[in-house]
C-alpha cells in the first residue's frame, strides 16, 4: 500500500499578491453580472423573434417542424449560456456562492421582460410558448448549478 507523500504547507502570499487576487475577483464578480444580464437579453431577444417566425408561419407539418426547431435550440443555447457563466462565476470569483452573481440579474431581467413597457412593448407574453420553455431551462440550470457548488467540497488551493 502506498501513502502519498506529505506536501508542505504553501508560504502565504505577499500583501500584494492578495490585493491583486482580490481585485482580480472583484472584477470576474462584476464581469459575471453583467454576463447573467447579458445572457439573459439575449433569451428575451431570442424567443421574441423565434415565437414571431412560428406564428408568422403557415400551418401545417412546416409550422410545426420549424418551432421545434428553434425551440429545441433556444432551450439548449439557453442551457449552454447558463452553465458557461455559471462556470466561469464559480471559477472567477472563487467562492461556492459564485452563481447567484449571475443568476440573480438574469432572473430580475427575465421578470422584467414579463411587465409592459410605457409604450406597450412586451418582451415575453404568456402565449409565448417559447419564452417560458427558455425561462424553465434557464432557472434549472442555474439551480442545479448553484445546488452543485454548494454541495461539493471546495477545492484544496
Amino acid at each position: 500500500m502506498s501513502v502519498a507523500p506529505e506536501q508542505e504547507p504553501a508560504a502565504p502570499p505577499e500583501p500584494s499578491g492578495r490585493a491583486v487576487d482580490l481585485a482580480l475577483r472583484v472584477v470576474g464578480g462584476v464581469v459575471a453580472v453583467w454576463a447573467g444580464v447579458l445572457v439573459a437579453v439575449l433569451d428575451l431577444l431570442y424567443a421574441t423573434w423565434a415565437w414571431e417566425v412560428v406564428k408568422g408561419r403557415p400551418g401545417g407539418a412546416g409550422k410545426a417542424l420549424v418551432g421545434t426547431a428553434l425551440a429545441l435550440g433556444g432551450v439548449a443555447a439557453a442551457v449552454v449560456l447558463t452553465v458557461l457563466v455559471s462556470g466561469f462565476a464559480h471559477r472567477a470569483v472563487g467562492t461556492r456562492w459564485a452563481a447567484a452573481l449571475a443568476a440573480l440579474p438574469w432572473f430580475v431581467v427575465i421578470v422584467a421582460g414579463g411587465f409592459r413597457t410605457v409604450e406597450g412593448d412586451l418582451a415575453l407574453s404568456g402565449d409565448n410558448v417559447l419564452g417560458l420553455g427558455l425561462i424553465v431551462a434557464g432557472a434549472i440550470t442555474f439551480a442545479v448549478l448553484g445546488f452543485r457548488q454548494l454541495v461539493v467540497p471546495p477545492a484544496v488551493r
